[in-house]
């Protein structure tokens, strides 16, 4: 896809199609997927166990571990903001970890294990801050500390301290 249409498209899946290889064989996980994303939505893949939503959303964010998994068909086109196609594929790894978290995130699917245990909850949001921004380590804890307050989380501060299982 060279251009998004007149409604700016955030990301474009097309074809998709993600292989696991093992002793006996090839496993296809997820078979010619294509899907749009617009800008400012929210996208839910639902579906039974095993149907593929985590590795779709995986090989979108680019963390397939290969091997054993491989992209074997499709596009993942996402838009910046002047509307230009970026191929997610063609991206170097350090490239790809500039956009994750920034511009593409995905919110996985057992909340419990979204943070790590063994991290105060505060380190792991500045983390990302102190990644996609240049700010230093106080402003990225007092950033965190706001982006707590607008969610809504009771004692952001003790949230801030707080290891998840806490």
């Amino acid at each position: 896809m060279d251009e998004p249409s007149a409604h700016p498209l955030h990301l474009t899946v097309t074809g998709l199609s993600v292989e696991f290889s093992h002793e006996g064989g090839v496993f296809r996980a997820v078979d010619d997927i294509s899907f749009s994303l617009s800008r400012g939505c929210t996208l839910g893949i639902v579906g039974e166990s095993g149907s593929g939503k985590s590795i779709t959303s995986l090989s979108i964010m680019r963390l397939i571990p290969s091997p054993p998994g491989n992209i074997s068909h499709g596009d993942i086109d996402f838009y910046d903001e002047g509307g230009n196609c970026i191929d997610l594929l063609t991206l170097s790894e350090r490239e790809m970890r500039s956009w994750r978290g920034k511009r593409i995130a995905m919110i996985f699917q057992e909340p419990m294990t979204s943070l790590n245990p063994a991290y105060r909850c505060g380190r792991q949001v500045m983390e990302n801050i102190l990644q996609h921004e240049k700010v230093s380590r106080k402003e990225a804890g007092i950033r965190t500390i706001d982006l707590f307050n607008e969610v809504l989380l009771p004692r952001p501060e003790e949230v801030f301290r707080s290891y998840p299982h806490q």
